[in-house]
């Protein structure tokens, strides 16, 4: 990433304000890292050659300076403590609103994008690792600006105060960016790999964890310590590897800066000796030259030590970067309480060919359908282009309630959710039902007798009857403190008791028994004397027997000619 990439500032608005107080307190630091050292100058200088031969006389002559020495060290450390205040919110909103950003852009680029692996890294990136930006903006980026403000100052003030010194620090001080691009050629690569080694182990972490129900049931969950502990020491190693590369380039720097000004003060000493140089324009230069070197040295060292964030901006800007379907439809979706969804000719290319391959199919108000093929035939794909999640190869999607043809393409798109009204009006159950933590009454929603009505249908009743607090259970994120077919019947419960028209079930039985197959044809059935349109994803014969109308999904394999399929 740049010094300050303007990417930066478009996609994180807190940072644009941070930067201008940066800017306005640079300005103000240097003014006052002047006025300190002139001060100091004349004040040390009138106590060395005045003080012996005027006495108290001389002292109560510097007590204004001193005062004004005081209030100048005040003001600089007022300044210091707004930088660090600042400093510290604007980074916690600009990385917010890069998370946002970044979350906003994963989910615009739907489902497909990120099944490629891609989904464990991205996570990591909008958890752990944008927070490693901090540092960049609450060390690093204030020591740019002052870069650019102090040294440019403080070399213009010891310019008119003595040039030979001047002309010095001009030769020597190209060393330092020198020093730092060697160290960052070094360096170079280090962090990316770093953030790689984070998001590859935050990926293994989030599958153990995915796994560990199913690692309890076959009493094998204290198998993965091992590993885990290995997890631990690879993140462990490389975090020293970041703290070690900023020690490293500090130790170099601060070595530097040091013969620099060490070499300044010989000159000065030299030329104070043979009385080509009066003391108080030596101190005030003496003073003056730590102050040229001190903000590209913060740079260097506060650069190193925010790699990682860099490295992650990087990362971010990557995923900002890329292209996002196109959810820029306006029409209102119709009521889909009257009115019909075509799918028309639906294909959706993949690594492996079209899957699925020219699918059509109608829903309808009242009526189930079920989708049905092998494994991989393109089922669940079906489910995410009708819903706008995905958008097909080729064909099309459209709601039609009599009155007007919407595409699904062209229904519109508030500004932080896709097909806003379309969406509202869909309950979808997945494989694996989505559980938000709360209670277990708010989790299924309604009032107290439709919950109590559906949960008779859905068999949840038992599992209520069961638990110690009824309805008032806590129920954690995932539906943690329910059992996989507990929670399936909990979203079942919840799509039976919304009022939406259009509900989707994508293998509803996957983690029910058998015997429990019964409660979920009860539930599909009182969806269809609701009047509510129904779509199935089910493999069970019991399941595709109840629906109204079964259509077959197949797949078209790459090494397939088209033509080879009939129609």
């Amino acid at each position: 990433m740049k010094p300050l990439d303007p990417r930066l500032l478009r996609y994180a608005r807190a940072a644009r304000g941070y930067l201008a107080l940066t800017v306005a307190l640079g300005l103000l630091t240097a003014a006052l890292v002047v006025t300190q050292a002139l001060l100091l100058a004349h004040v040390l200088g009138a106590a060395v050659t005045d003080g012996a031969a005027l006495g108290d006389d001389a002292w109560h002559a510097a007590a204004p300076l001193v005062g004004w020495l005081a209030a100048v060290l005040l003001a600089r450390t007022l300044v210091t403590t707004v930088q660090e205040r600042y400093a510290h919110r604007a980074a916690v909103r600009a990385i917010g609103e890069l998370r946002e950003a970044v979350v906003a852009r994963a989910v615009a680029q739907g489902p497909r994008r990120l099944g490629d692996g891609r989904g464990p890294h991205v996570v990591a990136l909008a958890t752990r690792g944008l927070d490693a930006l901090e540092p960049y903006f609450v060390r690093y980026l204030p020591q740019l600006v002052l870069a650019a403000t102090v040294t440019p100052a403080t070399l213009l003030v010891i310019l008119g105060q003595e040039w030979v010194s001047a002309v010095i620090l001009v030769a020597v001080l190209p060393l330092v960016p020198i020093f730092m691009w060697l160290v960052g050629r070094l360096t170079q690569g280090r962090s990316e790999r770093g953030l790689a080694t984070m998001q590859r182990l935050s990926a293994q972490v989030l599958d153990l964890l995915a796994g560990l129900p199913t690692l309890r049931a076959l009493g094998r969950e204290a198998g993965p310590a091992a590993r885990v502990r290995s997890l631990g020491d690879a993140h462990r190693r490389a975090t020293m590897g970041t703290l070690r590369i900023a020690f490293l380039s500090g130790m170099v720097l601060e070595l530097l800066t040091t013969l620099s000004v060490a070499l300044v003060a010989v000159g000065i000493g030299l030329r104070l000796v043979d009385g080509h140089l009066d003391l108080v324009t030596g101190l005030a230069v003496l003073v003056l030259a730590p102050e040229v070197f001190a903000p590209l040295r913060a740079v260097g060292a506060q650069f190193h030590a925010s790699t990682d964030g860099v490295a992650a901006a990087e990362a971010a800007f990557a995923i900002l970067d890329e292209p996002a379907d196109d959810h820029d439809g306006t029409r209102p979706a119709p009521d889909l309480r009257a009115a019909r969804v075509h799918v028309e000719h639906v294909s959706v290319a993949s690594a492996r060919g079209l899957a699925p391959h020219d699918v059509s199919f109608m829903l309808a108000p009242g009526r189930v359908t079920a989708l049905a093929g092998p494994p991989g035939a393109g089922k669940s794909t079906t489910v995410e282009v009708l819903l706008g999640l995905l958008r097909p190869t080729t064909g099309r999607v459209t709601l039609d309630d009599g009155a007007a043809r919407v595409t699904v393409a062209d229904t519109d798109a508030a500004p932080d959710v896709m097909r806003a009204s379309l969406w509202r009006q869909v309950a979808w159950v997945p494989q694996r039902a989505v559980i938000e933590p709360g209670t277990l009454a708010a989790t299924v929603g309604g009032d107290a007798d439709a919950r109590t009505h559906a949960a008779r249908v859905t068999g949840l009743d038992a599992v209520v009857d069961e638990l110690p607090d009824g309805w008032d259970t806590p129920v954690g994120r995932g539906g943690h403190g329910l059992s996989v077919g507990q929670a399936q019947r909990v979203a079942l419960t919840r799509a039976l008791v919304g009022d939406a028209a259009l509900v989707v079930l994508d293998e509803p039985t996957a983690h029910l028994d058998v015997n429990a197959e019964q409660v979920l044809l009860q539930t599909v059935a009182a969806l269809r004397e609701a009047g509510r349109t129904v779509l199935l994803v089910a493999h069970r014969p019991a399941l595709l027997a109840c629906a109204d109308e079964v259509v077959e999904v197949a797949d078209l394999p790459a090494d397939v000619p088209a033509a080879a399929v009939a129609p």
